[in-house]
């Protein structure tokens, strides 16, 4: 790559630059070797009865699109009804993680990360929006500076009762209000 790109590998600012890509590489790409589902099978019935929403929101991530492998820098919020018990929040940090370090598509980021959260821990419901700027529409192509993609995931009780769903909304604000994302 680098003599493709018109530059002398052997030039001293350059002689570690292979070795750092692969570790650059090995690190953006880890979740292949994460297990997400491990992440959640450990929970905690000792709730008090605990049966509101459970609401994680900011989750900052990198990924790559699976098109340009260019970066996709963004944030997730994440809710969940409990169904009587409860995960440790650093847990859905990692489960965002664990699908966001792969080769992805926002829409099937959001999927995953919804979808494994209800069939593992079974609550009444999972919510789920991600947003994101895709620098392989930032930075080249159509190069449209400022654009951020916002989706969403409603499961159970987010999806089939309104007031739940915009409680949720409400309580992470805004996806489209044009929060700086970098």
């Amino acid at each position: 790559m680098l003599l493709w790109a018109g530059d002398d590998p052997d030039r001293e600012g350059l002689l570690d630059t292979p070795r750092r890509v692969t570790e650059a590489y090995r690190e953006w790409f880890g979740g292949y070797e994460l297990d997400p589902v491990a992440f959640l099978q450990r929970t905690f019935s000792e709730t008090e009865g605990y049966d509101e929403m459970v609401v994680l929101r900011d989750i900052r991530f990198s990924s790559h699109c699976e098109h340009h492998m260019a970066p996709v820098i963004g944030r997730a919020h994440v809710a969940y009804l409990p169904n009587r018990r409860v995960v440790g929040i650093s847990k859905l940090a990692r489960v965002i993680d664990s699908y966001a370090r792969r080769l992805q598509i926002q829409e099937k980021l959001t999927a995953q990360i919804a979808n494994t959260m209800q069939e593992v821990l079974e609550p009444q419901g999972v919510a789920v929006v991600v947003e994101a700027v895709h620098h392989c529409m930032t930075t080249r192509g159509v190069n449209k500076p400022g654009v951020s993609m916002v989706t969403s995931r409603m499961l159970g009780q987010f999806r089939d009762d309104g007031s739940t769903r915009r409680e949720f909304l409400a309580m992470i604000g805004n996806p489209a209000s044009g929060h700086a994302l970098g």
